[in-house]
């Protein structure tokens, strides 16, 4: 099957169908970015599947980020209604693994190389603690995010649990309007709702952004608009409307 012509959501949704006619609800270790991102995946998925959710980030390379981000991954768990229980299993605090891995890359935009040797990162260490708990499958909330390449995600996922023979889910959770209900779910149980994916290259960015925004309302006098944000994912957005609040500025001098 040509890779661009595929529609991981409508794998995903026959994949579903078949457990349900065979009356069988599998096992899935589930890497999850951040409580909001996993919000709408943990709703969706726990209907079909007994989930374990693994948090492993060593992108978020400060360690009061972290922590935050765990909290209200566990409190988001525990305060979730679900058809089928879910669990938590955290992973190891590994920043070091990120920065070797991102060496020579510090200068790529995100979005680029460097995100997609994140994403090997982290499946890789999901799919090996899938194989450690015996469980049958593993994916990733991080195809939520409209900023995040689900074709990358799902050909990585593929190739690693090929690699380690533990079955990886195929997914695009940012279709049938999953990346807008996991903004409501976040909204509704208050979640932590960070700006930045993490890593020390992508705050860079953050500031760097919100400084030419200052900077223009000063030399405009009128105050932009912010988006509230709910996850990475919200950044694609944020940027889209700062990109061509840039350009009209930059038209009117």
């Amino acid at each position: 099957m040509n890779e661009n012509s595929r529609n991981y959501q409508k794998e995903l949704d026959a994949k579903i169908a078949d457990f349900e006619d065979r009356g069988e609800v599998p096992t899935l270790l589930l890497h999850s970015c951040c409580g909001p991102c996993s919000s709408y995946c943990i709703e969706y998925l726990s209907n079909y599947f007994h989930i374990t959710v693994f948090y492993y980030n060593p992108n978020i390379t400060e360690q009061e980020e972290y922590n935050h981000r765990v909290q209200e991954q566990m409190r988001l768990i525990d305060s979730m209604p679900t058809k089928y229980p879910v669990s938590y299993v955290g992973g190891a605090y590994e920043p070091e693994k990120f920065y070797a891995m991102a060496e020579g890359l510090e200068d790529c935009k995100e979005g680029g190389e460097r995100c997609f040797g994140c994403y090997d990162l982290r499946l890789l260490e999901t799919a090996k603690k899938a194989k450690e708990l015996g469980l049958e499958y593993f994916t990733t909330t991080l195809t939520i995010s409209p900023m995040k390449s689900s074709k990358k995600l799902n050909e990585i996922g593929e190739r690693i649990g090929e690699g380690l023979g533990v079955k990886f889910l195929n997914s695009d959770f940012k279709k049938k309007n999953g990346y807008k209900r996991s903004i409501e779910l976040s909204k509704e149980y208050s979640l932590y709702r960070q700006n930045f994916c993490g890593c020390s290259y992508s705050k860079q960015e953050m500031e760097e952004r919100e400084a030419r925004k200052r900077e223009r309302e000063a030399l405009t006098g009128e105050v932009s608009k912010s988006v509230e944000p709910v996850c990475c994912g919200d950044r694609l957005y944020e940027l889209e409307q700062a990109m061509e609040r840039e350009k009209n500025f930059k038209n009117n001098c």
